[in-house]
This record gives C-alpha cells, structure tokens and sequence, in this order.
C-alpha cells in the first residue's frame, strides 16, 4: 500500500517555482504593510503622514512610509498571494510588479524628496530596494509555471 504526500508536500508539489516565487513575494509585501503600522518597527510613527514627504515615519528606522507606501505594500501582497494560484497569473504578476517598481524606482531617482511630488514618500534606501525589488520579480517572472506534477503528465502523454 502506498501511502499519499503529507499535505505540505502535497501542496509544494502542485505549486510551479514561479507560483511559489509570487507567493513569498506576495506574503513579504504583506508583512511589510503590517509592520509599517506598527510603533517599534517604525520609528517616528507619530509624524505618519497619509501620503507626502512631510511622513518622516522609518519602517525599521530606514525606509520612508506613510499610510498609503504601506497601503500599497498590502494590496501588493493580497495581489500575490491571490495571483500565485496559477502559473500564468504568478509569472503576470511578477512580470508587471517588477516592472512597476523599476518606474518607480525610476521616478524616485529623479524627483526632488522635497517636493509634493514626492507623494508615496520615497527616500534614497526606497528607491534602492525599489531597483532590487524590480530586478528580482522580473527575474523570477522567468521561473517555469508547470508543476513537478504538470511536467510528468505531459512526458506520459507524449509517449
């Protein structure tokens, strides 16, 4: 008799590296929106603005937030974990996440901190994981979306 995955592995076998690289993604970006909203890890809570670069709240004393940076972090990650259920939908989502946060990473090279323009607020180390954050989503976007379990059946159909 054999015996059937742990659900765990069960899981991990029906998820394609693509799908699992927009799932941590997505559940990071989760975790960042929360811990935006908590005082200790952001410094400067107090001066949390909604939106502009008067927000001299630090997520872990380095990265500029406000109300709406970590508004965006959470719909990010809702964004991935929703879009990891299939290949496709992961491999969009990095694809077109990276690319968004490359502009951004764009924008915030070239616009005055100081000015309204400056409305998320973005910083110098922002914009710097914003580079990070696009390079390696577009990256990832190139993971196979086929599971272990995909890849089998389509060998055994072809034979």
């Amino acid at each position: 008799m054999t015996s059937s995955p742990a659900p765990a592995e069960r899981s991990r076998a029906h998820r394609s590296p693509v799908q699992l690289a927009a799932l941590i993604y997505g559940a990071v970006f989760l975790v960042v929106g929360v811990a935006g909203f908590i005082p200790g890890l952001t410094s400067s809570y107090d001066t949390m603005q909604f939106a502009g670069h008067h927000s001299e709240a630090m997520l872990l004393g380095i990265f500029q937030v406000s109300i709406l940076h970590n508004i965006v972090h959470l719909l990010y990650g809702i964004a991935g974990v929703l879009l990891a259920r299939t290949g496709s939908a992961a491999r969009s989502y990095l694809l077109w996440g990276g690319a968004v946060y490359l502009l951004l990473w764009l924008y915030g090279l070239f616009i005055d901190k100081e000015s309204t323009a400056n409305f998320v607020p973005l910083n110098s180390a922002d914009d710097w994981l914003h580079l990070f954050l696009g390079v390696t989503m577009i990256a990832l976007s190139f993971l196979p979306r086929l599971t272990r379990d995909d890849t089998a059946r389509n060998r055994a159909v072809r034979r």
